[in-house]
């Protein structure tokens, strides 16, 4: 699906690399000639939105690592000396805590509009399950990384998660023991989260690299989910077409970034990890990152300890076999009025378990996180498999230009008052 590069070397240097290294013909054949539907909308934005937010992360990332210093004693007062002495350590710091937000929200926009459009659905099996991965990745980065400041909480959310390990039966304890670096969470397994949380970032982008080619193979899917018979009628050029659309978006996506960044730069962050870490002294509420916080939900609502530890876990997979579990032939949910209903249902179900999660243990809210637990698993394997059977779907346009065509049509229509 990669568009045939027209690119031209203008000097001999440049034609003499493109004969050797045709490394800007592929970046003109993948980015600017690259053929794109005609009818994506805003929501096909985010894929660009997340690969600014990496490169951020990587970037604020390293210079951050510069400063920080991996040991029990000394680096919550490395953080303290980033922000209060290194030149501009409290922007580069705010930028990277923050960032990891913004990641995340691109990151559950991008996969909600995936599930909503059928992106999972055959020839993108693939290209949904290397999508699958990086969001386990960016999962375990993120929760690494939680752990550097040597904060309280950060102290009391590494207890906890490595002490889960343990419930699994013959190579639990050994795991745990393995991330702890000894019995306990200390010193060692400070270094071992540091060295981890440098490294991951750059398997994401490796990762990346495989989901824009297999992007690249497919092509994209769109909000009609109807595949692409004529390239003239159906597509457009990625550039400039899709890339000012990108730019535009990424513009407004980075002023809800740089509010969070100078105006409520800890509203995200939690209180009790400004209290150097203390093995003697517990947060009375231990909640981990917001983003983690619906499957912290599901691992609270279930009270064996190994089930509760493989049921996050399974969460995860489950969505990665959507290809597999959703049985209808039609992609987009615009004709599936059926899967439209039960899809927003499944939004409400992760909005609530996040609610859930930063609640205190009661009940009360024991009650409604199990609730919410068996809709996420129900829709996974349950009603999707069904709503292949049963449901009863809208015509679908016989192409990519039809549709386009139609929705001008709509829009030009003249109206009839009564």
């Amino acid at each position: 699906m990669s568009g045939t590069s027209t690119y031209v070397p203008k000097s001999a240097l440049g034609r003499w690399l493109e004969a050797r290294l045709p490394i800007l013909g592929l970046m003109h054949s993948s980015f600017v000639a690259f053929p794109v539907p005609r009818n994506l909308n805003y929501l096909w934005t985010f894929g660009a939105i997340l690969s600014f937010m990496l490169i951020a992360q990587i970037v604020t990332g390293i210079v951050l690592a510069m400063h920080y210093v991996p040991s029990a004693a000394m680096a919550f007062a490395s953080v303290e000396h980033i922000m209060r002495d290194v030149n501009y350590g409290w922007l580069i710091r705010y930028l990277h805590t923050n960032g990891a937000s913004m990641f995340f929200l691109a990151a559950y926009i991008h996969m909600f509009r995936g599930i909503y459009y059928g992106s999972y659905k055959a020839p993108r099996e693939v290209l949904w399950i290397l999508g699958v991965i990086l969001y386990l990745l960016m999962m375990a980065t993120a929760f690494l990384g939680y752990v550097l400041p040597w904060g309280s909480m950060s102290f009391a959310g590494a207890t906890v998660i490595t002490s889960l390990f343990t419930a699994i039966p013959l190579v639990g304890g050994g795991i745990a023991h393995w991330l702890w670096g000894g019995y306990a969470v200390g010193d060692p397994t400070l270094n071992r989260f540091y060295s981890l949380h440098y490294l991951l970032p750059f398997m994401i982008a490796g990762v990346v690299g495989l989901h824009v080619w297999a992007v690249h193979v497919t092509g994209q899917n769109n909000p009609d989910g109807v595949e692409v018979e004529n390239v003239e009628r159906d597509t457009m050029a990625f550039t400039p077409y899709a890339t000012i659309k990108d730019v535009f978006a990424l513009s407004l996506f980075l002023i809800l970034y740089a509010w969070f960044v100078f105006y409520i730069p800890n509203y995200l962050l939690d209180a009790d990890n400004s209290v150097v870490a203390n093995p003697l002294s517990t947060p009375a509420h231990i909640v981990p990152e917001w983003y983690l916080l619906p499957f912290y939900a599901i691992l609270r609502a279930i009270p064996s300890k190994l089930i509760g530890v493989l049921a996050p876990f399974a969460a995860i997979v489950l969505l990665a076999l959507l290809p597999w579990l959703d049985t209808s032939p039609v992609k987009s949910a615009k004709y599936r009025p059926l899967f439209r209903f039960f899809f927003w249902v499944f939004v409400a179900c992760c909005v609530g378990l996040g609610y859930l999660g930063s609640q205190e243990v009661s009940d009360a809210t024991t009650l409604a996180s199990r609730i919410l637990t068996f809709g996420y698993f129900a829709f996974l394997v349950v009603v999707l498999p069904l709503l292949g059977l049963i449901e009863k779907t809208r015509p679908m346009p016989a192409s990519i230009a039809d549709a386009v065509l139609a929705k001008k049509g709509e829009a030009s229509a003249p109206s009839v008052s009564s």
